[in-house]
């Protein structure tokens, strides 16, 4: 009897107590600071509205908590609907991401992450929207302006309802374009905006110059920025800004320039093939 007593590992049932002990006295003291913050009552309510956007402000969350679920100051934390008011912030078309929660003090803090639109579209019927970071359409409000590219010209694809996802591969081509120059210095300063034309080929409208460029589609984006920077190093300044109507690049290796009416030159069409 006194050799079983001593084979029993008394030390590891001594760590097993331990630790049993141990998460009792953690699941009650969980169990009793859940309590205390339901019955915590909301002090106050405040709102940060964050991103590069200005589409909606902090008067404009506070109004909608305040229609939809009453005012929150002076309830207990059991009693504000956190998920549903949530929920509610993530149905506004401009808002990306929500969170809400209580501080220490009582205060329900109110986090709102505002989209970031990159294109404004103006479609052939008129019909305008913008394109955000992630694909989808947010309604045009006359409230605010973002200062982004407009493509505009001969596109039929229209707005439905907010945050839509894009249909056609024209428009996945003309955010394709804006996301490829926003960095480049270079593109990003000289492309005031996209057209697209009766043949559906996307044109740059440059800052300097008069000519319309045309791209194509998004393909081999950097090939033809590349023939378009030796059409303003090389061919430019041999020929003058006021010899060209159109330069297009759209096909590979080529540079086609089409002469202004009245100008006279060697053909209507000049080609340079790239090496």
């Amino acid at each position: 009897m006194l050799n079983t007593l001593r084979n029993i590992p008394w030390r590891l049932i001594g760590y097993a107590c331990l630790v049993v002990v141990a998460l009792v006295g953690v699941g009650m003291l969980m169990s009793l600071v859940k309590k205390k913050d339901n019955a915590q009552v909301c002090t106050a309510m405040r709102v940060m509205v964050e991103g590069k956007e200005a589409f909606i402000d902090q008067h404009d969350i506070s109004d909608l908590v305040k229609a939809k679920f009453g005012s929150v100051v002076g309830k207990t934390l059991l009693q504000i609907p956190i998920e549903e008011i949530e929920q509610a912030l993530m149905q506004l078309p401009y808002v990306s991401a929500a969170e809400i929660y209580v501080d220490m003090d009582g205060v329900l803090q109110i986090s709102v992450q505002q989209r970031e639109v990159v294109l404004r579209i103006v479609n052939r019927a008129g019909n305008e929207y913008y394109i955000d970071t992630k694909g989808a359409k947010v309604p045009v409000t006359l409230r605010y302006v973002p200062h982004v590219l407009v493509a505009n010209g001969n596109i039929k694809e229209g707005y439905k309802k907010a945050l839509d996802t894009i249909e056609t591969k024209l428009v996945k081509d003309l955010v394709t374009i804006v996301e490829h120059v926003k960095g480049d210095p270079l593109w990003s300063n000289q492309i005031v905006q996209l057209y697209v034309n009766d043949a559906g080929d996307i044109e740059i409208v440059p800052r300097v110059g008069n000519q319309q460029l045309v791209l194509g589609n998004a393909m081999k984006l950097d090939e033809k920025l590349e023939r378009l920077v030796v059409f303003y190093k090389n061919i430019l300044p041999r020929v003058g800004s006021d010899a060209y109507e159109r330069v297009n690049v759209k096909y590979d290796g080529q540079i086609i320039c089409e002469r202004k009416e009245g100008w006279i030159l060697d053909s209507l069409q000049t080609k340079m093939k790239m090496n």
